[in-house]
């Protein structure tokens, strides 16, 4: 007896000096919370951050309903007891202590102080403890409404909503004040779990919010809040789809974006529901509206595949827009930040390392399909193997300006064995594909490894970083970091600005020549679908420059170019989210096959054409190919070196008719000239010179010459196709085939290491060209391995994406 009057005593003595020295604190700073508003490079708004989302909605302008299913749910007694329920905390107190299940005894008042006061957290029984003196202080000192209005405005009921108006427009669309029976019983019953509650989250969730909104109701009857006709009539509330940031679901990818950018720069999410900062951007609507409009996949896409696109100001590096999927709900993964394979993309890398080791561009390569190249393996332990062009092609031997634009496996190869892979990889890094992590070196999504197939794209990488690097080549050379974010503020005071700075990260003549060979992808090669942003005849035409990309398998296909204002890459994937693994892109909307030159290139003219109409049309660098290294001499004994002055004089060289226009560009280069290619329309294949003014003639050195080039547009009306499936078969078999079809067939032979003698390595013009009748078609034919036979110079002029792995 006296240990029980002594702990009494004890307890007693606790309470009064708590109920003495606990004081009601001020109101949190949360009531004064403000909304941070997102905003497009114009001004207009992009989206809203809000931690505590709400609007203060006074209790006499709700429903009676609305706050009575609170109470019948939470805490019956609400209106009688003094703030705390002892029978519910002696019960929890046992049933705690006993081993049962965890239970709770706060009451309305209790949770108000604690959200009012407090703010919401784990707590300790000692903190449980002082919300209970403050709870019975706060009853004698405010009413039960405003204690119910107070609560009514501070409860968070999910998807960012505080407060029951905030709630009822997040989850029915309409203020608190037209909430119905049901809807005040929906979220009266979620409020222990409004996150894991929500019917968005599954169907486990949603068939819990059911039986905590059947549970609502019963209590409702019970308290007699509601007759039982009122429980009989009550449907299932319908809820709005969830809608965040601006309220649009493809905004919202961009509010993420803005998000993480900021995380980086030390504001962090919590700072942006609360400070009420005003951000600019510098997303550019008109952009992004072409952007939506353009991506959105067609229905007969796949379930898992994406598309994805970034626009970058490449001076700047600001992101003028994003597309990072069609509905935030459904696909929260932002498809512009999530890693695929590069594929093609990555050959330029290759060649930039080539061009700094001064490999130009006229440097010739064998591109015979099947090639053995030494260290190409599958296996790391095992033997070398063949590497394989697209379509298994043979072009014959040829340039890197050619096999860039046909984008040539077999070439691309032997150039990364040539300067080795690690200079790609560095060239990647150099151009802003992120470096890894000392953390993530053995992860193999995250790095670019030092091995030769890393000319191919078998590493991986998101668009806006693939957008970064192609973003310094269109800007020849010039490194800048890509950004959305430009300013925060709040009032006149500036919290951030966006990075300016501009480093010089390659040699502009270096950046000249990848830039003109990336043209050629568009004008003569993979990337012929974006020819139509150059403009119709007779307008001055709009130079693009770019290049296609297509994974192994087609686990990914890519469009990456440039105008000199803007870069945009588009992506295509598709990865199984259920199974987490990456699968080959299901064609769609009317293509066979998804390449890089495919969707990808079409989507990218057409979206560019939006967002470039109106902008000023801008050349890029002029590119003057090298001049062929000069013949040595030895002096004539008999001869005196001269002490003439220079010759101002140079002749126009000959024979330059019918040559490829690098093999031009780079003679007259080389005579002390600058070559100007003008395209003509003509039947000979594209690339062809056709004429040279003042051809052999005497003019000033320096002068531009003027070069007539075929576009190869023209075709003949009596037309034949050069039939397929010739290569690697036997010379006889192939001229059968050709004089079938009502060509002429010409054979050349040329050595080969790698295919069998008698058998055709390469023709041209390619099978399945569309040629006159009567036109002849070369077969080089393989003489064997080692020296002898004719060497074939010129390949095909057009082709498909070659970024498909062997």
């Amino acid at each position: 007896m006296g240990t029980l009057l002594s702990g009494t005593s004890l307890v007693a003595g606790v309470v009064i000096a708590a109920w003495f020295n606990v004081g009601v604190p001020p109101e949190l700073d949360s009531v004064d919370f403000e909304t941070t508003t997102v905003h497009y490079a114009d001004g207009k708004t992009l989206g809203k951050f809000a931690a505590q989302d709400r609007t203060l909605v006074s209790l006499k302008d709700l429903p009676s309903h609305v706050p009575d299913a609170i109470i019948a749910s939470e805490d019956q007694s609400f209106r009688s007891h003094p703030g705390i329920n002892p029978r519910a905390i002696a019960r929890a107190v046992l049933n705690n202590v006993t081993g049962g299940a965890q239970q709770g005894a706060s009451t309305l008042t209790q949770q108000y102080v604690e959200n009012y006061y407090f703010g919401v957290g784990d707590t300790t029984y000692a903190d449980e403890f002082r919300e209970a003196i403050l709870a019975l202080k706060v009853t004698q000192e405010q009413s039960k409404d405003r204690v119910l209005e107070g609560y009514l405005n501070s409860i968070y009921l999910g998807r960012g909503a505080y407060g029951v108006d905030a709630a009822s427009k997040a989850y029915f669309g309409h203020p608190a004040t037209e909430m119905t029976i049901s809807e005040s019983a929906f979220l009266a019953g979620i409020i222990p779990n409004p996150t894991y509650w929500d019917p968005r989250q599954g169907e486990t969730a949603a068939a819990q919010a059911e039986s905590r909104w059947n549970r609502t109701l019963d209590f409702m009857v019970e308290t007699g809040a509601i007759t039982q006709e009122d429980r009989s009539a009550a449907k299932y509330p319908e809820l709005v789809e969830y809608q965040q940031g601006s309220g649009d679901n493809r905004t919202a990818y961009l509010m993420e974006q803005v998000a993480n950018e900021l995380d980086q720069a030390g504001i962090t999410a919590d700072q942006l529901t609360k400070n009420g900062y005003e951000i600019h951007t510098s997303i550019d609507r008109k952009m992004q509206a072409a952007a939506y409009e353009t991506m959105d996949l067609p229905d007969d896409a796949g379930k898992y595949t994406r598309a994805s696109l970034t626009s970058i100001d490449p001076q700047t590096g600001e992101i003028k827009a994003m597309y990072g999927g069609p509905n935030y709900s459904k696909h929260p993964t932002n498809a512009a930040t999530f890693r695929a394979q590069g594929a093609s993309t990555f050959k330029p890398f290759t060649l930039i390392g080539a061009l700094k080791e001064g490999i130009p561009l006229t440097e010739e390569y064998d591109s015979t399909d099947g090639t053995i190249i030494e260290g190409w393996k599958q296996d790391p332990d095992g033997p070398d193997v063949p590497l394989s062009n697209f379509d298994n092609e043979s072009f014959g031997q040829i340039d890197l300006a050619y096999a860039t634009a046909q984008s040539v496996n077999v070439v691309y190869g032997q150039l990364n064995k040539e300067i080795g892979p690690e200079k790609t990889a560095q060239v990647a890094y150099d151009l802003g594909i992120p470096r890894p992590d000392d953390d993530e070196e053995t992860n193999d999504c995250c790095i670019i490894r030092n091995n030769l197939a890393n000319v191919l794209g078998t590493d991986y990488v998101t668009n806006v970083d693939l957008a970064h690097a192609y973003s310094t080549i269109a800007a020849q050379g010039y490194r800048t970091t890509p950004h959305l974010v430009t300013k925060v503020m709040k009032g006149e005071t500036v919290y951030h600005e966006g990075p300016t700075a501009r480093e010089q990260m390659f040699d502009e003549k270096v950046m000249s020549a990848a830039t003109y060979a990336l043209t050629k992808v568009v004008e003569d090669g993979s990337g012929a679908a974006a020819q139509e942003l150059m403009g119709p005849d007779g307008v001055t035409p709009r130079p693009v420059a770019g290049k296609t990309g297509s994974s192994q398998q087609t686990e990914s296909a890519w469009f990456a170019g440039f105008v000199p204002q803007l870069t945009t890459v588009v992506g295509l994937y598709q990865y199984d989210i259920e199974e987490n693994t990456y699968e080959q892109v299901q064609p769609f909307g009317g293509y066979e096959w998804m390449t890089g030159g495919s969707w990808p290139a079409t989507a990218w003219t057409d979206y560019m054409a939006k967002a470039t109409e109106g902008m000023e049309i801008e050349e890029f660098p002029v590119y003057t190919p090298p001049a062929p290294p000069e013949p040595t001499q030895s002096p004539s004994p008999t001869t005196s070196p001269s002490t003439e002055p220079e010759e101002e004089l140079v002749t126009v060289p000959t024979g330059l008719v019918g040559k490829q226009y690098t093999a031009a560009a780079s003679a007259l280069a080389g005579a002390g000239l600058i070559p100007q290619q003008v395209d003509v329309d003509s039947d000979q294949p594209a690339g062809t010179v056709l004429s040279v003014d003042r051809e052999g003639q005497e003019v000033d050195r320096g002068e531009t010459i003027r070069v007539e080039v075929s576009n190869g547009s023209q075709v003949e009306e009596e037309t034949t196709t050069v039939p397929w499936g010739l290569t690697n078969q036997d010379q006889g078999y192939a001229e059968e085939q050709v004089s079938a079809a009502g060509l002429e067939p010409v054979v050349q032979e040329a050595p080969s290491d790698s295919v069998p003698e008698g058998r055709v390595i390469s023709v041209d013009p390619r099978e399945g060209s569309e040629v006159a009748e009567g036109s002849q078609v070369t077969l080089v034919v393989s003489s064997g391995p080692g020296e002898g036979g004719d060497d074939p110079t010129d390949g095909p002029p057009d082709g498909e994406d070659g970024g498909i792995l062997g």
